[in-house]
């Protein structure tokens, strides 16, 4: 990792992409996945001021109790890995995970199309059950890892309170794979809200990782009534917290991040409500973004189009600097 900021850099990546450049090393294909950005706005980043600085469970607030330095905008939620997690111990993320083959059964739909979904989403608009897959994803992982639902009884509604024994049971059951998502809405006669999510980036792991997952990354607010809570076992700790100062705390090297996170974060902090943030996904641009590593005589260049802060130079021999 970088010893400037809270850039993820595993140690590894240098010897692999020298595998990958002398053609030693086969690249994997992505695991198709999805997670979401969950915000929310009023004072704290609570909805409609509420909630106060925590969430269900003694979830916290902020970095090391810094309110002040961005005093608008919303807060997005985020939780830190298991340092033991064997991708990404340690880094800070967002709720979600990859596509789980029965998230194509069809559910009862509301909001765009599949189709529209599709080529949201940079896919072919035949590939409408592939994109209906992801959204599902998005909307699972967030139930699975967060305890929020982007669901409700009807196309216009969505459930205020996903917190008793009853819905916990159908959480773990979804978790351990023994009951699919559309089983799951189906028996609550619950419908999936497609049109609360909205696209906001796209990023494929690079080619020389063993771990691979091609990732769409959504907004969504948090719905009015339900409360986040740490309930995911990857996870260790929680937090709401604005994105500049998620930023900030990554620029001091405090905030572990891969380089989809922070570059979300950035993105995030220039608009000043969850409303703002919405509207503008209509303009994200979707564009997949993958890790490009390049020979230059004896150095190794690694770099993320349209990224040039996570630019790395490893030179030939022992050793490491920053670009």
């Amino acid at each position: 990792m970088s010893t400037t900021n809270g850039q993820w850099y595993p140690p590894e990546w240098p010897e692999r992409i020298r595998l990958l450049s002398a053609g030693e090393l086969k690249p994997v294909t992505p695991r198709r996945a999805a997670t979401v950005l969950l915000l929310r706005d009023g004072p704290d980043g609570a909805p409609g001021g509420q909630d106060g600085g925590h969430g269900a469970n003694g979830e916290g607030y902020g970095t090391d109790g810094d309110r002040g330095s961005h005093a608008a905008g919303p807060a997005v939620y985020m939780l830190r890995r298991r340092a033991s997690m064997a991708f990404a111990g340690g880094a800070y993320a967002y709720p979600g995970g990859s596509v789980d083959p029965r998230d194509e059964r069809m559910v009862a739909w509301a909001g765009p199309s599949r189709a529209q979904w599709a080529r949201r989403l940079g896919l072919d608009e035949s590939d409408a059950t592939q994109a209906q897959a992801i959204v599902c994803a998005a909307v699972r992982e967030t139930f699975e890892e967060a305890g929020v639902l982007l669901a409700g009884p009807t196309p216009h509604t969505v459930v205020a309170d996903t917190t008793g024994d009853d819905w916990e049971t159908d959480r773990l059951s979804l978790v351990a794979r023994d009951l699919s998502f559309a089983e799951f809405l189906d028996r609550r006669g619950l419908v999936l809200r497609s049109d609360l999510l909205g696209g906001w980036a796209r990023w494929i792991t690079p080619e020389f990782e063993p771990r691979r997952y091609d990732t769409w990354f959504f907004v969504a607010a948090l719905p009015r009534g339900q409360r986040t809570r740490n309930a995911s076992t990857e996870a260790d700790r929680t937090v709401w917290i604005r994105p500049g100062e998620a930023a900030d705390g990554y620029d001091r090297g405090e905030l572990l991040m891969m380089p989809p996170t922070i570059a979300t974060l950035r993105q995030l902090r220039r608009h000043g409500t969850v409303h703002d943030a919405l509207v503008a996904a209509a303009d994200q641009d979707l564009t997949p973004v993958l890790a490009q590593a390049r020979l230059e005589g004896d150095e190794l260049v690694l770099s993320w189009p349209g990224h040039d802060e996570f630019t790395k130079h490893i030179p030939g021999a022992a050793g490491e600097r920053e670009a």
